[in-house]
C-alpha cells in the first residue's frame, strides 16, 4: 500500500492574534476615515468658533480605543518598548502640562493634551499589533482601499458632500474641488499623497497589483483636489527619500537645514518688505496662498507669550479670539490654525517647546534612520516610515500638523518616528511559522 500524501497542518487560530489586528484596522479607520465623513460644509455653523467644541461618540471612541490598545498591550506586548526617547517625552509633555496649566483657557488646554498623550501612545502601540510585514501591508491595504472607495463613491453617489461646492459659506472659491470624505481639499490632498506611500509600499512588500492600483487612483484624486502644495512635494519627497537614503551625510544639512532656511525664507517674508519683494521676482507667491496675514497675526500672539505660549489649541478658533475687534482689524483672527505647524507649536508650547518637539520630530528620528539602515531590518518599511515623516515635517511649513487632536497626518507622522526608532532597535520577525507571541518586532539591539 502506498501512504498517504502528508498533508500540511493548518496553523491553530489565534483569537489574540485576531484581535491585535482588528484593533490596527479600528484605529487606523478612526484617524483616517474618521466618525464624520462627509462632512456638510454649507450649514451656518461651520462660521462658528469650535475650539471648545467636542463630540460625545468621538470621545467615547476615543477612549475605547486607546484603553483596548494599552490593555492589549500590558497583557500581550510587554517588553517591548514602543516608545521613546522616555526622558523627553516626558520632559516634552511635562513642559506642554505648564503651559496649559498657565493657559488662557487651561480646562480646554489640559484636555487637548490629554487627547495628544492618548493618541502618542496609540500611534505607538499599533505598529506591534501585526505579526509579520506582510501583515502590517495587508491590514494596511484594507484601511486605504476603504479610504479611496469611500472618497471616489462620494465623488460619484454624493458631490454635494464630497466635492466643494459654490454654496459653502467660508470657502465658496473652491467650487469643483474634490475632498472625498474629507473635511476640505487640503486634507483630502495630505491623505492622497500618504496614500502613494501606502501604495508603494504595499507593491513591494504584498501585491504589485494591489499597491500600483492604490498609488494611480491616490495620485488622480489628488490632481482634482486642487492640493498645489502636496502634489508639488509629493515628488520632492521621493527624490529627497532617495537622496538621504543612499548619501548619509546629506541627511542633517537637507532636512534639517531646508527646513530651517524654508521657514525663515517663506514666514520671514510675511514681515520683511525686501525678502516679499526677492520672492516675488522668482515668480513665486510671496504671501503663500494669503498665508503671509495669519503669520503676521500668529507672531503677534507669540510675541504676548513667547516662553509659557497660550496651550493647546487654545488661541485659534475661541470665543475670545474669534468674537474680539482683532476682526475688524486682519480677517486671521478667524482662521482655523496658523498653517503652520511650527508657528502654531510656539503659539502653544512658547519657545522651548518648539525646541523639544525639533529635537523629538526632526533630530532624533535622523538618527533613528541610520541606525535603521545598519540594523539590517526591511528597507521597505524604512522607506516608508521615511516618507511618510519627511512628507510631514515639509508639509508642516504650509499646514498645521503637529499636536492635532485627531486625522491622519499627525498619527502617521507619529507611528513614522516610532517604526524608525523601532526599525533601529528591534528586529522583525521574518515569516509566520513561529510562536503565537511573536510580533513584528522582538528584542532590541
Amino acid at each position: 500500500m502506498r501512504a498517504p500524501p502528508e498533508v500540511a497542518p493548518k496553523r491553530a487560530a489565534d483569537p489574540l492574534g485576531m484581535l491585535g489586528h482588528g484593533l490596527f484596522l479600528a484605529v487606523f479607520a478612526f484617524y483616517w476615515i474618521t466618525l464624520t465623513p462627509f462632512v456638510d460644509l454649507t450649514g451656518a455653523a461651520v462660521v462658528d468658533p469650535v475650539a471648545g467644541n467636542s463630540n460625545a461618540l468621538n470621545q467615547l471612541v476615543a477612549l475605547a480605543l486607546f484603553g483596548g490598545l494599552l490593555l492589549f498591550f500590558l497583557i500581550q506586548r510587554r517588553g517591548v518598548r514602543v516608545f521613546g526617547p522616555a526622558w523627553l517625552l516626558t520632559l516634552l509633555l511635562s513642559w506642554a502640562l505648564v503651559t496649559s496649566a498657565t493657559a488662557l483657557h487651561p480646562d480646554l488646554a489640559i484636555k487637548r493634551l490629554i487627547l495628544i498623550g492618548m493618541i502618542i501612545c496609540n500611534a505607538g502601540i499599533v505598529l506591534v499589533l501585526p505579526r509579520t510585514e506582510a501583515d502590517f501591508a495587508r491590514l494596511s491595504a484594507l484601511v486605504i482601499g476603504a479610504v479611496l472607495a469611500m472618497s471616489y463613491f462620494g465623488i460619484v453617489f454624493r458631490p454635494t458632500l464630497a466635492i466643494h461646492q459654490a454654496s459653502e459659506i467660508l470657502e465658496p472659491m473652491n467650487a469643483g474641488l474634490w475632498r472625498g470624505i474629507f473635511a476640505h481639499k487640503n486634507s483630502a490632498a495630505a491623505a492622497m499623497v500618504l496614500a502613494v506611500f501606502f501604495g508603494l509600499f504595499i507593491a513591494r512588500v504584498r501585491s504589485r497589483l494591489v499597491g500600483w492600483t492604490m498609488v494611480i487612483l491616490a495620485a488622480f484624486f489628488l490632481s482634482r483636489t486642487g492640493g498645489k502644495s502636496a502634489a508639488l512635494i509629493l515628488p520632492a519627497i521621493l527624490v529627497l527619500g532617495w537622496v538621504i537614503e543612499r548619501f548619509a551625510w546629506t541627511r542633517l544639512p537637507l532636512i534639517l537645514g531646508g527646513l530651517i532656511a524654508f521657514n525663515v525664507v517663506a514666514v520671514g517674508a510675511s514681515v520683511s518688505e525686501p525678502l516679499r519683494e526677492f520672492i516675488s521676482s522668482l515668480g513665486i507667491d510671496a504671501t503663500f496662498t494669503n498665508r503671509s496675514d495669519i503669520w503676521r497675526f500668529a507672531f503677534e500672539a507669540i510675541s504676548d507669550r513667547p516662553i509659557l505660549g497660550h496651550g493647546f489649541q487654545s488661541f485659534w478658533q475661541t470665543d475670545a479670539l474669534v468674537y474680539s475687534g482683532s476682526t475688524l482689524e486682519t480677517w486671521a483672527a478667524v482662521a482655523y490654525n496658523g498653517h503652520n505647524g511650527y508657528i502654531d507649536t510656539m503659539i502653544d508650547m512658547g519657545v522651548p517647546g518648539l525646541i523639544l518637539t525639533v529635537i523629538w520630530l526632526v533630530i532624533l528620528p535622523i538618527r533613528d534612520l541610520g541606525r535603521a539602515q545598519k540594523f539590517d531590518n526591511s528597507p521597505a518599511m524604512t522607506r516608508l516610515f521615511t516618507r511618510v515623516w519627511l512628507y510631514t515635517l515639509v508639509l508642516t511649513c504650509l499646514e498645521s500638523t503637529f499636536y492635532q487632536g485627531g486625522g491622519a497626518l499627525w498619527f502617521c507622522l507619529l507611528f513614522s518616528i516610532f517604526g524608525l526608532r523601532l526599525q533601529g532597535s528591534a528586529r522583525l520577525v521574518p515569516t509566520r511559522a513561529a510562536s503565537p507571541a511573536q510580533t513584528m518586532v522582538v528584542g532590541y539591539a
